[in-house]
């Protein structure tokens, strides 16, 4: 039986035979069996117009050997952030294994056929919200969100809802991959893995903690 790369990642003796994608894949089912709530929980950085840093929980909603994606309002703060500046960072932490990912990396915006399929999957009332939710905007009261949602919930009825143009999907393409590893009195486990663009191949560093 082939040693899972879990218990490999941090042989010094193992450089250069691990691919990250694979072992993200390993940590992320581990997360899954034992994390109580959204194992596919990330947060994700950005970087406004003047510079500062921008940070949110958002969920990791599809992933491959290209990259990281996320769904969002591409009007929204982080929307119109990653349109002007498309590099990004995403941390995912998992408390209940004590263990962390970090990744960094270019943006890109998902293929529309990528973004309908995945808001077709969605419930319909998060189909519902997505369309009428001007996110990151002020909003002048919680009522006017939900006569909006009643308003569109009694038009759509019994029917579908298509995606809205407002509403799609950002790709990290990552550059960095980092996996930490909690160890005692603060002795922990930390590799990277960097790569000098999408197509290269991947190096791999341990870092001090």
């Amino acid at each position: 039986m082939t040693e899972p790369l879990t218990t490999r990642l941090f042989d010094d003796e193992d450089a250069g035979e691990i691919d990250p994608f694979v072992l993200f894949e390993e940590w992320l089912a581990m997360a899954a069996a034992n994390e109580p709530n959204d194992p596919h929980a990330m947060a994700l950085a950005t970087v406004d117009a003047d510079g500062l840093p921008d940070v949110r929980m958002v969920l990791m909603n599809a992933r491959s050997e290209r990259g990281f994606a996320f769904f969002t309002n591409f009007e929204s703060e982080k929307g119109r952030q990653l349109a002007t500046n498309p590099q990004a960072a995403i941390v995912m932490h998992w408390k209940s294994i004590r263990r962390q990912v970090r990744m960094r990396g270019p943006v890109e915006a998902v293929a529309p056929e990528e973004s309908d399929a995945y808001f077709a999957s969605r419930p319909k009332g998060s189909q519902i919200a997505s369309s009428v939710s001007r996110q990151s905007r002020p909003l002048a009261s919680r009522a006017l969100l939900t006569a909006a949602v009643a308003e569109l919930t009694a038009e759509v009825g019994e029917g579908s809802l298509s995606r809205p143009a407002h509403w799609s999907g950002f790709r990290l393409v990552p550059l960095a991959i980092e996996f930490w590893k909690d160890g005692q009195f603060r002795l922990h486990d930390r590799v990277r893995f960097t790569r000098v663009a999408p197509e290269a191949p991947w190096s791999r560093t341990r870092l001090y903690p």
